[in-house]
């Protein structure tokens, strides 16, 4: 017996998925164990490598420096804070990983800004502003980069913005005015270290 094909109506609520033959078949995504996992990773915490930094130099909550940190471990950058005692307890409590990570104490985040700017550093901030490029359009770093998160209140201080080489804004379609710092810094690093 022959079998019948429906045909179903297609209308702008509902339309019928048929594969996209023009794009290559992906092959199997082979699981691998964690033994496997491990032997291809780095097996200890890497040297400050200098290239990639991100500065959370005006945080608003604590418990983001951790992820933001676990973060940088993961694309080997190097995490960048104020000396606050409550910034320093907010980093420890918030490092879930095993061996040490790359943390610098900065005091004065704006004379510091201007040192790394002066020694050829390229300064990027995550901002809102009318020359920020979006997230997709950012190339990944091919100097000494200067990741700048802001207060997730405020943002960056005008007196910073005047330091930054470039802003970069992440696309967002709800109603928030900004994602959380560890989200938005965890992004940008990301496309910075040419892994995205």
């Amino acid at each position: 017996m022959a079998r019948v094909r429906r045909e179903v109506p297609q209308t702008d609520a509902f339309q019928r998925l048929e594969p996209d033959r023009s794009r290559p078949v992906s092959p199997v995504i082979r699981v691998r164990s964690r033994k496997d996992l491990r032997a291809v990773r780095r097996p200890r915490s890497h040297p400050c490598w200098g290239h990639l930094v991100a500065a959370a130099l005006w945080p608003m909550h604590g418990a983001n420096l951790g992820t933001l940190l676990r973060t940088c471990d993961a694309v080997g950058a190097c995490l960048v804070v104020p000396p606050f005692r409550w910034v320093d307890e907010a980093v420890a409590r918030g490092n879930t990983l095993r061996r040490p990570s790359c943390v610098h104490r900065v005091g004065n985040p704006v004379r510091w800004l201007e040192s790394e700017r002066a020694n050829g550093s390229h300064i990027v901030g995550v901002e809102l502003a009318d020359e920020a490029i979006r997230l997709a359009d950012l190339p990944a770093a091919d100097r000494r980069t200067i990741m700048i998160l802001g207060h997730e209140a405020s943002g960056i201080p005008s007196e910073a913005l005047d330091l930054l080489d470039r802003a970069v804004e992440i696309p967002m379609v709800g109603t928030g005015h900004s994602l959380n710092v560890a989200v938005a810094g965890s992004l940008v690093l990301y496309k910075l270290a040419g892994l995205l």
